[in-house]
């Protein structure tokens, strides 16, 4: 029997506008806030469109480990609402947070910022995403959530 390892293939970038963080406060060791999610674009090989105004980020932060839920919609190029759960972490030392909070350009290694989409839509042409397996690799960038999606093949 063979086994085969991951690959994994871009399909597209998300480029999510966010308003201003508000902590929503919680537990004794642990934060939880909410980032309302604006707007954005989509762009790639496999989907083009926009991100739909009106979703968000509930993030809880415990120590130095983030964990994210966001939930919002993409609209494909066609009209198409695509609904996206992703989950995910971001987790970096104290120094790198507050360079983060600072608006400090920050390089793709000195943190942790990985997600788990999941999609829905009964849209025929875009099923596909409704049916694999994802991984997105993001980043903060000019006061975007920028994520790149990676279809696990």
């Amino acid at each position: 029997m063979t086994h085969h390892e991951p690959v994994l293939s871009f399909a597209f970038e998300a480029r999510v506008d966010i308003a201003q963080s508000e902590r929503i406060g919680h537990g004794v060791d642990e934060e939880l806030w909410f980032t309302p999610i604006t707007g954005g674009t989509i762009d790639g090989p496999r989907l083009q469109g926009t991100v739909v105004a009106g979703g968000g980020d509930w993030s809880t932060k415990r120590g130095e480990v983030t964990e994210l839920s966001a939930h919002y919609l993409f609209r494909a190029e066609d009209g198409t609402l695509i609904d996206i759960l992703n989950r995910g972490f971001w987790r970096a030392t104290a120094e790198v947070e507050a360079r983060a909070e600072r608006g400090e350009p920050l390089d793709e290694s000195e943190y942790y910022y990985r997600t788990q989409p999941v999609f829905r839509t009964d849209s025929p042409q875009h099923r596909w995403l409704a049916e694999t397996v994802f991984v997105g690799m993001a980043r903060g960038e000019n006061g975007q959530v920028c994520i790149r999606f990676y279809a696990v093949e």
